[in-house]
């Protein structure tokens, strides 16, 4: 029963995110109410405040649950396993369209990149995403010691792998944001920058 309450209320968040996420790329960010938030999620808004203090953490709350799971993941990958091979599959993981975005998907590539860009861009969500991020890059930067045997308090290395893993993934979804209809899928554009960062970045070919 507890496995069971625990994935509601991921999903439940997941689902209230979403929506955050969904309809402020639609209509912008002072047009969506947290009553619309909650009624596209299905749930009510006092449910809603039970999760998230405000719309700003709602939305940004995708990135972190996603990247918190990355930890999670990789703290269950094989002892064996190279590093950033790990990195990369706990990565790829997270990417797998959930329940609530085949309830609400996005609309045609113009149209949600250029909804994206404006929410990004908005002000009031600025202070939650560098709260988002800075969690989630501890978080992984802790799994990233616990696997290599390093220690935070004394080795940069953890943190170092941490926040290269989050601009890997940073630039491939940014790319994706970027690139013409229809993009390339976003497990390979991951994919390809884990790849260029394991290898040390080395300079392209002329």
């Amino acid at each position: 029963m507890t496995g069971l309450r625990e994935r509601k209320k991921a999903e439940t968040r997941a689902a209230l995110g979403w929506a955050a996420i969904h309809l402020t790329a639609e209509r912008g960010y002072d047009n969506v109410r947290v009553e619309d938030i909650a009624e596209a999620a299905g749930v009510s808004p006092r449910t809603f405040n039970n999760y998230f203090s405000s719309k700003a953490e709602a939305i940004a709350s995708r990135h972190l649950d996603r990247s918190l799971r990355t930890a999670a993941a990789l703290r269950e990958r094989p002892a064996d396993e190279p590093l950033w091979a790990a990195l990369t599959s706990a990565a790829l993981e997270q990417f797998t369209r959930g329940p609530e975005v085949e309830a609400m998907p996005s609309p045609a590539h113009a149209q949600w990149v250029t909804g994206v860009r404006t929410m990004l861009a908005e002000p009031a969500l600025q202070g939650e995403r560098l709260r988002a991020v800075a969690t989630a890059e501890a978080e992984l930067a802790a799994a990233v010691a616990e696997r290599t045997g390093t220690d935070l308090a004394t080795d940069m290395y953890p943190r170092l792998v941490a926040a290269a893993a989050s601009a890997a993934v940073a630039v491939a979804m940014q790319h994706y944001l970027d690139s013409a209809d229809p993009p390339p899928p976003i497990e390979r554009l991951i994919t390809d920058a884990f790849t260029q960062v394991a290898a040390g970045l080395p300079v392209p070919p002329r």
